[in-house]
């Protein structure tokens, strides 16, 4: 049961997570915490610990400059992705200088296209994201599942990546059907109105 909270908070931003920015940006802070944490092999408390700095960072950190809200939060998910691409693709011991690196280039990609895609990139970054926390805690779940964390090379990596490619397009599809409206997809919404209230838009995500 190591992992039920990790998975719990991925499955909220996964499927959830472009409906509120406080709920959003809790949950990437947390999940990068842990995903860093979890590189060096840390015990459940440090992890829990160290995510939950994060969450509160995160909140505090976006709230002080929200006019830069779009590169803050898209590059805090980028990074959270890049480390758990890092982590699969990286089997055995870890090269964290490798995954330092990988993390802060998605770090910059996922600030980039947050600021240029907005809503889009957003729908994106938190399904991924959080698909890769409901991966990684799953793999703290169980032995059986572990593989799924941190896999051998072969069918272990493949299997993986298959899982977290599935979870993240599921969780993409619950969200762009459930919060249609949101983003502005108007024949999903059910609305042909032209004129929608940006305001109401991604549960306060930034939208300009």
């Amino acid at each position: 049961m190591n992992g039920i909270v990790v998975v719990v908070v991925g499955a909220l931003l996964c499927f959830y997570g472009i409906r509120s920015v406080h709920l959003g940006i809790l949950a990437i802070g947390f999940g990068l915490g842990w995903m860093i944490a979890d590189l060096f092999n840390a015990s459940l408390a440090w992890l829990v610990l160290i995510g939950l700095i994060g969450a509160v960072s995160s909140w505090v950190i976006t709230s002080l400059v929200f006019r830069f809200a779009s590169y803050f939060i898209g590059g805090l998910t980028g990074a959270m992705i890049g480390t758990k691409l890092a982590t699969v693709l990286q089997p055995g011991d870890k090269n964290v200088a490798l995954s330092m690196i990988v993390a802060l280039a998605m770090c910059v990609a996922g600030a980039f296209l947050a600021e240029k895609f907005r809503a889009r990139a957003l729908l994106w970054l938190t399904s991924i994201g959080g698909a890769s926390m409901v991966v990684s805690g799953l793999g703290r779940m169980s032995d059986s599942l572990a593989f799924l964390r941190d896999p051998e090379p072969g069918w272990q990596q493949v299997t993986s990546v298959l899982a977290w490619v599935g979870l993240s397009l599921l969780g993409w599809i619950t969200q762009r059907h459930l919060f249609a409206e949101k983003l502005g997809i108007q024949h999903l919404a059910g609305g042909g109105d032209d004129e929608i209230d940006q305001s109401k838009r991604n549960g306060g995500w930034p939208t300009r």
